[in-house]
């Protein structure tokens, strides 16, 4: 890692596909030096990389896994000390363990849990710290109209993501004074390896658009919050969903 570029840092958790890839392409086209965190899918980020190069960018592909609190914290410290401050945090990792509530395992809670809610930790904690010390900086977490509206077998998911929202909000109003944006993007069903086996037909009538959406359209609206043009818009919870609700 060097200090050699100028470009300010941007860091995206869970960015080897889908809708962690679309913000990665979107933060290199606005100029950032792209941080790709992934689990374990390194040819995937490896895939987001080229394209993030692509575009004119720079980028980096880093392994950690975010619930794991040591593992991310040597992850930032190697960050902070190649390029500097993050001055933007998409925290975009989760994962999905659906089950009825009743059925529902601890280990399919607390897995769930644990890389979306904790994973927000563990990132944004030590990441905020620096972005408080230099007076900027824009966090998005995304969401999911799961956390909005709940669904069937997805209590887990639904209760991870309805905490983002709350933890943005509350940090949100914490560091409004101190030039640093924190807001959260809640997808609706949006075409990714997630919904794979998803009755996708049946998916379709229940959106007002009658479609599904395309990870660039979620990845445009994380891009736009992080810009200046966001510049006084921060605690809020931008729905991309086709009109749901």
């Amino acid at each position: 890692m060097s200090n050699a570029t100028h470009r300010p840092v941007a860091l995206v958790t869970g960015g080897s596909k889908g809708i962690g890839r679309a913000i990665c392409v979107e933060m290199a086209k606005s100029g950032y030096q792209v941080i790709i965190n992934y689990l374990s899918d390194a040819a995937g980020a490896a895939e987001t990389l080229s394209l993030v190069e692509q575009q004119g960018g720079r980028g980096l592909c880093l392994a950690f896994d975010v619930s794991d609190e040591a593992a991310t914290q040597h992850a930032l410290e190697k960050i902070f000390a190649g390029f500097g401050p993050v001055e933007v945090l998409v925290n975009n990792a989760g994962r999905i363990a659906d089950e009825l509530f009743v059925m529902m395992t601890p280990d399919k809670w607390r897995g769930v849990i644990d890389i979306t809610l904790q994973g927000f930790y563990n990132v944004t904690r030590p990441v905020l710290e620096k972005m408080v010390v230099h007076k900027r900086g824009s966090i998005v977490s995304i969401a999911s109209v799961a956390g909005i509206m709940g669904n069937r077998g997805q209590a887990n998911y639904a209760a991870a993501k309805a905490g983002l929202i709350g933890a943005s909000r509350s940090v949100a109003s914490e560091v409004a004074r101190l030039g640093i944006r924190v807001n959260v993007v809640a997808p609706g069903l949006i075409q990714t390896e997630m919904i794979h086996d998803a009755p996708v037909q049946k998916i379709k009538g229940m959106i007002p658009m009658a479609r599904l959406g395309a990870p660039e359209e979620v990845a445009k609206v994380v891009r736009f919050l992080c810009s200046e043009d966001a510049s006084y818009v921060t605690g809020q919870v931008i729905s991309v969903n086709g009109g749901m609700f």
